[in-house]
């Protein structure tokens, strides 16, 4: 039975918004699930938001009052995101579904963009009342940020971005390439990419930058209009360019463009030279006169590849049995998971690159989707989803959809850091690796952690560069940037001759073209994460409850406390980065020695 949301003193729906709700003064009656919406168009959405703009709200001493209104509003967004999300789903599981298309677009371009100015309306309702409470204070805060910088002339332009971004993962969903006469997926090209086959390696490297340089002009093409959209959003938001404009629409208050520029330059003073050091004992190890592309993903240290698993069931299993070792209510949640079939991890054709968790807010669950192919990397890739998804389920425990929200930065901190809790129990018998594969796997984990982080500033350096300069409207201009940004970044390996197969890396990077400026994020709960293990090196059991202190917060407070809930602080110096980098090459040392583990006595217990 549909359940009625009470609002005090509330006045009839508007009858040109509202052809099937028939309600009384104060009551607004919301649909039991999301599938209510699933085939819904705005028209049949509009009529609920319109009942909660025109409902009076009392002075902020009748706090009742405006907290049942929040709740009203709250569950709408849940029904409706939750609709959403199920669409975006199932069209990324198979991006050759012309249903599926249909409907995510519906949402990403009808809905969404017009329910954003929905969500203005009402938070400007809510801020001009002047009523808060502390754990909401957050929020409001970005409430008023939001409102100050929406303009609705911006909203037909947020609808033809998301387009854009649906054409790019078309395209680059549907990518495959010809091995031996079978098609391969990209993403299915990994394993040959860790052949110690050398040819094999650069055979595969190949053929996956030409799936992208094929349709290098389709692809920059499609750039340029999104580019230009974004700066025309930013402009008429008042913003010099859409870098400034970004900053205030993801909420960074406790950090700048110039703060990001500094970890630019501490990551080429502190990170760069020791992945020069780790790349020249690749080099050596390979006995390769040169370092080459394809010889970054072989492991160096095993005579045939790590193939972690073999089955999808196998794969979820040792996951299961992990995050019961992490903490016991850890592992029950990523069992409900694995029990409601809220996992979409194998790779397939038609199903869009990469990976992601999102949240089925009104549920309170949330998905993981993955291209997995039976590689280390995909340990690493649920591992890390999964840092996510118990993030969510925490939060989900705040009233609010609002405060179970928080920045990419907080986010990347859950799932980055899970990914390093998890390490000691990738050896059997909880986890998929035998001591001395366990070893190999933690080596790469520790290197790919200090390669990432040369990765993640320059792709943020390379954005910046983008919507700065007006060169950047140019294919060309940005196909030279970024080939001049990545040598500052990316030592010792040789390139020579690969100009075109080094410009494809950023056409696959998805989030400059989808995401914009969402990457910085990564470099900064990277550095955050290796706090945490080195706390948790020191008292595995208490870095572990800090981490679950610091999930439960969800959004409900600034960045810089919610980073010192979990017992770390934001990073942007060249000192502090240099402490944590001589941390990971001193547990780097430590398993090129042989040791059985790196991670002491008080982790291996938590």
């Amino acid at each position: 039975m549909t359940q009625p949301v009470n609002l005090a003193h509330g006045s009839p729906v508007s009858p040109r918004y509202s052809p099937s709700l028939s309600l009384p003064s104060s009551m607004i009656v919301l649909p039991e699930s999301p599938a209510a919406f699933a085939d819904a168009t705005w028209s049949d959405i509009a009529p609920y938001y319109e009942a909660l703009a025109v409902a009076p709200l009392a002075s902020p001493a009748d706090g009742a009052q405006i907290e049942a209104w929040l709740a009203a509003w709250s569950r709408l967004d849940m029904l409706v995101g939750e609709a959403g999300t199920l669409a975006m789903i199932a069209y990324t599981a198979n991006t050759a579904n012309e249903a599926a298309e249909r409907a995510y677009l519906r949402f990403s371009m009808e809905i969404f963009p017009t329910l954003e100015e929905q969500q203005v309306r009402l938070a400007r309702r809510l801020v001009e009342t002047g009523w808060s409470r502390p754990d909401l204070e957050t929020t409001i805060r970005r409430f008023r940020s939001d409102i100050e910088i929406f303009r609705e002339a911006n909203v037909a332009r947020f609808s033809k971005l998301e387009e854009y971004s649906a054409a790019y993962q078309k395209r680059t969903g549907g990518l495959s390439v010809d091995w031996d006469g079978e098609a391969k997926t990209i993403p299915q090209l990994q394993p040959y990419l860790k052949s110690n086959d050398r040819a094999v390696r650069e055979r595969a490297f190949r053929l996956g930058a030409d799936a992208y340089l094929t349709h290098r002009e389709e692809l920059a093409t499609l750039f340029d209009s999104m580019l230009a959209l974004r700066q025309d959003v930013a402009r008429e938001a008042g913003f010099t360019d859409f870098q400034r404009y970004a900053f205030a629409a993801k909420h960074r208050f406790d950090y700048t463009p110039e703060d990001c520029a500094g970890f630019h330059a501490a990551v080429q003073e502190a990170v760069v030279p020791a992945v020069a050091r780790l790349y020249e004992h690749r080099r050596a190890r390979l006995q390769v006169e040169t370092l080459r592309p394809w010889d970054l993903a072989v492991d160096v240290d095993a005579t045939t590849p790590l193939v972690p698993f073999r089955t999808v069931d196998e794969f979820v299993n040792g996951a299961r049995r992990i995050f019961a070792r992490v903490d016991p209510e850890l592992g029950e949640k990523f069992d409900i998971m694995a029990a409601e079939q809220l996992l979409d991890l194998e790779s397939r054709p038609g199903k869009a690159p990469g990976g992601y968790c999102t949240d089925l807010a009104f549920r309170g669950r949330p998905f993981i989707f993955m291209n997995a192919v039976g590689v280390p990397d995909d340990v690493q890739t649920l591992v890390h989803e999964a840092g996510h998804c118990f993030h969510d389920f925490a939060a989900h425990e705040l009233p609010y959809a609002w405060q179970r929200r928080t920045g990419h930065e907080a986010a990347e901190l859950a799932s980055m850091s899970m990914e390093l809790l998890a390490m000691p129990f990738l050896a059997q018998p909880e986890g998929y690796y035998t001591p001395e594969e366990a070893r190999i796997a933690w080596l790469e984990h520790f290197e790919d952690v200090l390669c990432s982080l040369t990765h993640i500033a320059s792709v943020d350096a390379f954005q910046a560069w983008i919507y700065a300069n007006a060169d950047g409207a140019s294919a060309a201009a940005r196909d030279d940037a970024w080939l001049r940004i990545r040598a500052q970044f990316e030592p010792v390996v040789d390139w020579s001759g690969l100009n075109d197969e080094r410009v494809s890396r950023w056409y696959r990077q998805l989030h400059i073209f989808e995401l914009p400026f969402y990457y910085i994020e990564y470099g900064l709960a990277q550095l955050g994460a290796l706090q945490v293990f080195r706390n948790a090196v020191r008292n595995g059991p208490e870095a572990v409850q800090a981490y679950k202190r610091f999930l439960a917060l969800g959004g409900t407070r600034p960045l810089p406390e919610l980073y010192a809930e979990a017992g770390v602080k934001l990073v942007f110096d060249t000192a502090t980065m240099r402490e944590l980098v001589a941390f990971v090459e001193e547990r780097i040392a430590e398993l090129r020695e042989g040791a059985v583990s790196p991670f002491g006595a008080a982790l291996s217990v938590a």
